[in-house]
């Protein structure tokens, strides 16, 4: 039964993030936006649907050293994992809007979160507000002011789609994405304990891998279908949105403390989040400006493998 789950979470998540880039496509089509503001929203919003429904669920649940686990472990995988297996398929080309907006608000946030939780091991609720409302003025930013940040490479390929259409790709893209992955972590962990495999090892490795699989899906979709602008953008918005909306809204709800047990979050993890998030701008300029390729998702990659392995030590 485990196998049947892992295939049918595989088939979703590939119908998800098809369905999904559809919607996006048209969405930015139909609104005249560039494709990496949708990329950095509606994609990136979709994606980190799974990690908002179980941070708020656990905060209700009086678990709230869980939402900060699963954000700042879903963060290290979106880069190291998720960019990098997508840079060592295709070639990125990336452009200025990345270091003078993208990746500094993924860091801005990425260090407010750090200060926010380091010396007194909890956010509190007016710090949840502060959060979510930066959220709030970048997306203003996004819609009134970002460019065009990746060219199109096939516009003849895009697909003007009505609103119906657009809304319909994205609802079943989305509960496609969550189904499937899901289906995939539940297979996984299933079958990963009847072969006798300890649950710290599934923890770091299925779990954490779990939650950024809607992320993988949706990027390597959109690098297979050329678009990549939405690809970055996915990545970029997914880590913004996981730390000021699904952290921002879970703090506002009830103030998220991380426990005795789970210090390493702080000692440990927020510093691997912090330096995978920093590195991304040197791989961008270094050997070549402003390109991504196959090299600097080797470097990603093996840093995301190396955090496993040290967590696991």
């Amino acid at each position: 039964m485990s196998l049947v789950y892992i295939i049918l979470g595989l088939l979703l998540l590939v119908l998800g993030g098809n369905w999904l880039l559809k919607a996006a496509v048209g969405l930015s089509l139909k609104l005249n936006i560039p494709k990496i503001v949708i990329g950095m929203t509606v994609v990136s919003f979709a994606t980190s649907a799974p990690e908002l429904i179980v941070s708020v669920k656990s905060a209700l649940e009086g678990a709230t050293g869980l939402a900060v686990g699963n954000v700042i472990g879903s963060n290290i995988a979106n880069i190291g994992l998720v960019l990098g297996i997508t840079v060592i398929l295709s070639t990125i080309e990336v452009e200025r809007s990345f270091y003078k907006t993208d990746w500094p608000v993924m860091m801005i946030a990425s260090v407010l979160l750090y200060f926010f939780i380091a010396f007194d091991n909890i956010i509190q609720q007016y710090e949840g507000i502060i959060l979510f409302s930066m959220l709030i003025v970048f997306l203003i930013y996004l819609l009134r002011f970002q460019k065009t940040a990746v060219v199109d490479e096939m516009p003849e390929d895009d697909e003007e789609l009505p609103l119906y259409k657009i809304v319909l790709f994205l609802v079943i893209g989305g509960l496609g994405l969550w189904g499937g992955s899901e289906l995939l972590i539940d297979g996984s962990v299933s079958l990963a304990k009847n072969m006798g495999v300890s649950d710290a090892v599934i923890g770091v490795t299925v779990v954490s891998v779990g939650t950024s699989v809607p992320e993988l899906a949706a990027s390597i979709i959109a690098v297979i279908k050329k678009e990549k602008a939405i690809s970055l953008g996915n990545l970029i918005g997914s880590n913004v949105f996981n730390i000021l909306a699904v952290l921002g809204i879970t703090a506002m709800i009830t103030p998220v403390e991380v426990k005795p047990d789970a210090l390493s979050l702080i000692n440990n993890d927020i510093y691997w989040m912090l330096a995978i998030s920093f590195i991304v701008l040197p791989l961008v300029f270094f050997p070549k400006k402003l390109r991504l390729n196959w090299k600097d998702g080797i470097i990603l990659l093996g840093a995301y493998i190396f955090f496993v392995y040290q967590t696991l030590a």
